[in-house]
């Protein structure tokens, strides 16, 4: 992943003049002395910056003419000659630079002049574009000067046809020009060719083909910036000018393809024949492509298997070849192959009936939820209720909605004036060569940006916002927004109700289709529409968006500093500031809001909360996995892998790998998604009453702000000691940090409260995708079931299942699990111990705020509330076996990661350790660590060892779990330290002077436990550590597939810092996730044993969901948590063990070893490598030949574990 770090560049904004005298020196980038220096134009409007900078224009121009005056008069011999005034044209070589310097000023001026009196409109109309090359290489300039007519006009077909032909013939080795293209491509220049890239790529979205063009003809002209461009730079334009059937704009960028040096591909050939499809050419200059095409190695049939075209680009690809190839038709698309890996052949086996559940909902509702859901997304964000406490509405807070409503109208209309100036500005730049933001502005109406704009600065919090942070995400939701807006066009929507309509026949609780059918299959047997193509943009392109539209904000939006004062009376003041603030040891660039903003916004405390589209829960069935890119929601794009913005590496892997290897995963995200949530109405009611009445923190509801501890003295006293004012100042950094984080707990509870309460009527669903490890989440990231205890407790099925003749008891069980009680008792005692408390239960139930309150003391208290209401309900219904119970009950892995190891190295010992073998109670790995440590301390204490001493008495189970838990999933020596010295820090009565000692002996002595509990799993640990190792040392990441058939690479390369410079502030960050830097090899061998132990519970829950789908369960997870209805938990069980064992009776690390071997090993002697790379291979290959010895445990013991889940 990329992590991002916040530049400290910074400068003024705007270009005003300085004032005469003595000049200020100036701000080093990185220095604070830019924060406190004078706001040169922070306290004027737009309109004084833009009079400020025109009256510079017009100071430069009388100098320039001046100077020109000085050399014409140098330059002439006859010293009679009349004076050259500036606005007549200039004579004389010498004075020819100066002369065009001074037109383009003038022209510039008059330009923004215009604009900014509204007599030019916005944008390209008056601006000519280039649309012949510089042609570098002779033989290809000739032909294309001879395709040129005598007379004015357009060159006729035949000409254009002769210069096709040049192109089209390989270039002498004379004339082509093979450009050096290193593997490791510098950052800067990598950077440069990303935003060129994306460039051209956003001009044929925004209809700004021209200016593409022009663009890309300005850089191959000139020898430094044509090194940039890049083959699909040249047929990202080719393509745009094949749609349009312009064929000489089409020649001339095949032309400059190959003058560049580079070979056209199969896209390039596939542009060029579209084009001749749509036009009317001439057979023979096709039939000389397609000859060219194939001389090259392509096929015809490539055209149309290898490359994604819409229906529409097929058919006009395959009207150009029919004219040259009659009896040509297009392969016809073969039916997906079925997964057959092992672990699938189950579910995809047809000679097995099955009936797959349905939903509860009949069709019409679920066909009226369809189109709620897709208004939602059309409206591209959902407005929400706010629950905060409502003010009265007393006369001071109606006054202060109203100056904010009328502020409101002032910004937008400001905001609306600055865009089109800067888009203005922008696309004169883009004339120049450069690429702009411009089209990227015009990807949205200027009416939707001011939108985006004025939504971002409602949400700002008081204490303000890193500028990376809010660029990030003003950038990407101008991409999302953007998205769903290509989706609008066409018929796309009018398709997709169609089509969707059909699929819920499939869903509906009243309707029967003919066949058993899995949600994708029956999907892609609709042949459902088909989307746009989507690509992502780099990080930095979406930083510089967002960071472009913030400084806007930045300048545009003020505010009287006296809102009292009659309007016009009052100076204007920004609503916003850019100021530094230190977190850590880094400095920070915030932008923050100013106080008189926040306190209006206080006081009007307005009543509703903005979300994005992506950020709620859908109100319908969400779409089927169905590729990498298509599923979850309707028209919003959301990754079937998440990742950083910018990164491709996995969604390379994923498009590359064959379709149905994916099916497992993609069927198993569907059956995830499509499970029916409601809220928990009575849970909900509670807390709202709690969160209104200033939170409980030891409920997990967060106070409000003003609950925030302050310093005892604001201000310290005159005669303050330094050591004093150094204390006073610690106190009121601690005490602004408790704020900014009570704020943040607070803002994320009334979001999470606010959704809960805006669908306390609806039943909704939550779509979910997977990390790069296979590990599956929720999409929508405030309200889902991943989160806090508070989070899962009021969620609850929407469809609800009789509990049975064991239901209540696996009911109760569940309730003294949340406990965390009878962690070490059986099931029958666990049971036991509930009717014990009946009562208490009871109580809770019924009075759970004025009772005994027995709920407040459970480990999980509000998940262990609602399930006192459910048992409540549930033994008081006439007969408790047939009332229908919502609830999930769940059933938990025993040290998850450690089970994974010990199945993989068939140990005994670990095993049992684990609950892999049946045992009449469950066993607890962390206690017996914990007793193990303690019986080295006892021996050591006798030997006289003081730190051992010291610690008697304080070995704990809580000491060492968090340690014992994360050695699985690659902790070190030193994490594990820290982790311990946390616990004892924790325990007030331990000497704190033996800390720093304590720890280090104790995780030793864990390690040296957990080595001798789980020696096979310590040698498979060190197995994968040194194959990574090996395999990062020689450059590459590591990569693997997992059981189910999901590429993984893992995403850690060496940092490279990225900068985007400009404006308030230059961005910094560093990307450690693109491929063109090589692997960070501590990460890369640390990372591997625990990512493939994930991958691994992973593909055990992916099994574990499709096995109970196809049973006809409801099923989702929190990883190694599976939830069911409380009647279903004897069949989850079952299937849950049944999968572990099949998924552990594959060969893994052997099938992993021989992937490995293939991936890195075979071959290498082909390429040219080192010989320290070479020793490195044959290192590898070694290792991977002896895989750990592994042990004698028998997997089927799993089937009698009562506590394996439990």
């Amino acid at each position: 992943m990329s992590a991002l770090r916040w530049g400290r560049g910074a400068a003024e904004l705007g270009r005003t003049l300085r004032c005469s005298g003595r000049p200020r020196p100036g701000t080093e980038e990185g220095t604070l002395g830019g924060l406190w220096g004078p706001r040169r134009s922070s306290s004027i409007s737009l309109c004084e910056q833009d009079g400020q900078k025109d009256w510079g224009h017009a100071e430069l121009l009388e100098v320039l003419e001046a100077r020109v005056r000085q050399l014409q008069t140098e330059s002439v011999v006859d010293t009679n000659t009349k004076r050259v005034q500036g606005a007549q044209p200039l004579q004389g070589h010498v004075c020819s630079h100066w002369e065009k310097k001074l037109e383009a000023e003038r022209h510039g001026l008059q330009q923004r002049q215009e604009v900014l009196q509204g007599k030019r409109p916005v944008g390209l109309q008056s601006l000519t574009l280039r649309l012949e090359p510089r042609i570098w290489s002779k033989k290809l300039a000739g032909c294309l000067q001879h395709a040129k007519p005598e007379a004015p006009g357009n060159p006729s077909k035949e000409q254009l046809a002769r210069a096709l032909q040049a192109a089209l013939q390989k270039l002498g080795t004379q004339e082509a020009r093979q450009p050096v293209r290193p593997k490791a491509v510098e950052t800067h220049i990598l950077l440069l060719g990303q935003r060129l890239m994306h460039f051209l790529q956003c001009c044929l979205v925004t209809g700004h083909l021209p200016l593409a063009h022009h663009v890309l003809v300005t850089h191959h002209s000139k020898r430094d910036k044509q090194q940039l461009l890049t083959l699909d730079m040249y047929n990202t334009v080719m393509l745009g000018w094949a749609r349009k059937g312009a064929f000489k704009e089409l020649v001339y960028v095949f032309v400059m393809l190959k003058d560049s040096g580079l070979s056209p591909n199969l896209q390039s050939y596939a542009a060029a024949l579209q084009c001749m499809g749509r036009g009317d050419q001439d057979v023979h200059i096709i039939q000389r492509c397609v000859k060219q095409m194939v001389r090259e190695g392509f096929q015809l049939e490539q055209l149309f298997t290898d490359l994604a075209l819409s229906e529409e680009e097929r058919a006009v690809l395959l009207r150009a070849l029919v004219k040259v190839e009659p009896a040509f038709s297009p392969p016809v698309q073969a039916p997906t192959p079925t997964n057959t890996s092992p672990l699938l052949r189950e579910i995809y086996a047809k000679d097995i009936p099955v009936s797959y559940p349905k939903l509860h909902l009949p069709l019409e509702t679920l066909q009226r939820l369809f189109q709620q859901q897709l208004q939602v997304e059309l409206s591209t964000n959902v407005r929400v209720q706010s629950v905060e406490k409502a003010p009265q509405m007393t006369k001071e807070v109606t006054e202060a909605r109203k100056i904010l409503q009328s502020l409101r109208t002032q910004w937008e209309a400001e905001l609306l004036r600055a865009l089109q100036q800067t888009k203005a500005t922008m696309a004169s730049e883009a004339h120049d060569g450069l690429p702009t933001l411009y089209p990227f502005l015009c990807l949205l109406s200027e009416e939707e940006l001011v939108s985006v704009l004025m939504q971002v600065l409602q949400a700002l919090p008081p204490q303000g916002q890193p500028l990376l942070f809010l660029a990030h995400n003003l950038g990407l939701r101008v991409l999302n927004r953007h998205l769903v807006q290509q989706k609008q066009g066409g018929s796309y929507v009018q398709e997709l109700s169609q089509h969707y309509s059909k699929y819920l026949q499939l869903l509906a609780a009243n309707t029967q289709v003919s066949s058993s059918y899995l949600p994708r299959q029956y999907w892609e047997a609709l042949g459902p529409p088909q989307a746009p193509q989507q690509q992502p943009w780099a990080l930095a392109v979406v930083l510089q968006l967002g960071k472009e539209l913030a400084e806007l904000l930045v300048r545009a939006v003020q505010m009287p500093r006296s809102l009292a004062a009659p309007q016009g009376a009052c100076r204007l003041i920004p609503v916003l500031y850019h100021v530094y603030s230190f977190r850590s040891v880094r400095q920070v660039g915030i932008l923050k809001p100013h106080p008189a903003f926040t306190q209006l916004l206080e006081m009007a405390a307005e009543p509703t909360l903005t979300f994005e589209t992506t950020e709620v829960p859908m109100l319908c069935p969400p779409l089927p996995w169905t590729s990498p890119h298509s599923g979850a929601y309707l028209l919003s794009s959301t990754k079937l892998m998440r990742a950083m913005e910018g990164t491709t590496q996995h969604q390379h892997l994923l498009e590359q790998c064959p379709p149905e290897q994916l099916h497992g995963a993609l069927d198993a995200l569907t059956q995830l998604g499509n499970c029916a949530w409601r809220v928990n109405v009575r849970v909900l009611d509670l807390v709202l009453e709690i969160f209104r009445a200033k939170g409980c923190v030891r409920l997990g509801v967060p106070p409000p702000r003003s609950e925030a501890p302050q310093p005892l003295q604001p201000r310290p006293p005159p005669d303050s000691s330094p050591v004093h004012k150094a204390e006073l100042r610690k106190e009121m950094a601690r005490c602004l940090k408790a704020a900014r984080e009570m704020h943040s707990l607070r803002s994320e509870a009334l979001y999470r409260l606010s959704l809960a309460q805006h669908l306390r009527h609806h039943v909704f669903w939550l779509p979910h995708n997977m990390d790069f490890r296979g590990r599956t989440y929720p999409c929508p990231p405030y309200f889902n079931h991943l989160g806090s205890d508070l989070a899962r407790a009021l969620l609850e099925f929407a469809e609800g299942r009789p509990l049975g003749p064991h239901g209540l008891d696996w009911l109760k069980i569940h309730l003294v699990n949340l406990t965390g009680l009878k962690k070490r008792e059986s099931l029958h005692g666990r049971l036991a111990f509930a009717d014990q408390v009946m009562e208490d239960i009871l109580d809770s139930a019924d009075h759970p705020m004025t009772g005994r309150k027995w709920w407040m003391e459970a480990d999980e208290p509000w998940q262990t509330l609602a399930c006192c209401m459910e048992v409540a309900q549930a033994v008081r219904a006439p007969d408790p076996a047939a009332y229908i119970s919502h609830l999930p009950v769940h059933q938990d892995g025993s040290c998850n990661g450690l089970q994974h190891y010990a199945a993989l190295g068939r140990d005994s010992i670990g095993a049992a350790s684990v609950n892999l073998i049946p045992s009449d109670l469950p066993q607890d790995v962390y206690r017996e660590v914990a007793a193990q440590v303690e019986e080295s301390r006892r021996q050591d204490a006798e030997e006289g060892l003081r730190v051992a001493q010291v610690l008697e008495g304080f070995i704990s189970r809580k000491v060492v779990k968090q340690t014992v838990m994360t050695v699985v999933y690659g902790v070190t020596r030193y994490g594990g330290r820290l982790q311990i010295e946390k616990r004892l820090r924790e325990l007030s009565d331990f000497p704190q002077e033996y800390i720093w000692e304590a720890s280090h002996y104790l995780v030793r002595q864990v390690f040296k436990s957990l080595q001798e509990m789980f020696s096979s799993t310590r040698a498979i640990q060190h197995w994968l550590t040194e194959s990574a190792n090996l395999i990062s040392h020689a450059g590459w990441p590591v990569e693997w597939v997992t059981p189910l058939g999901i590429p993984i690479i893992q995403p850690y390369h060496r940092e490279a810092k990225v900068q985007v410079k400009g404006g308030i502030q230059s961005l910094t960050f560093t990307s450690s996730v693109d491929t063109n830097q090589k692997p960070n090899t501590l990460k890369q061998k640390n990372g591997f044993p625990p990512n493939f132990i994930h991958s691994l519970d992973s593909s055990h829950m992916m099994l574990t969901a499709l096995h109970c789908y196809r049973k006809g369960l409801t099923f989702v997870s929190v990883h190694d948590c599976f939830w069911t209805h409380a009647a279903d938990i004897p069949v989850m069980n079952k299937v849950c063990r049944e999968q572990f064992v099949r998924l552990h009776s594959q060969p893994i690390l052997e099938e992993l070893a021989e992937f490995l071997w293939v991936r890195f090993c075979s071959g290498a002697s082909a390429r040219s490598l080192k010989r320290s790379d070479l020793a490195l291979i044959a290192k590898l290959q070694e290792t991977l030949q002896s895989l750990p010895e592994t042990g004698t445990f028998d997997l089927s013991q799993v089937m009698g574990s009562t506590y394996f889940f439990s």
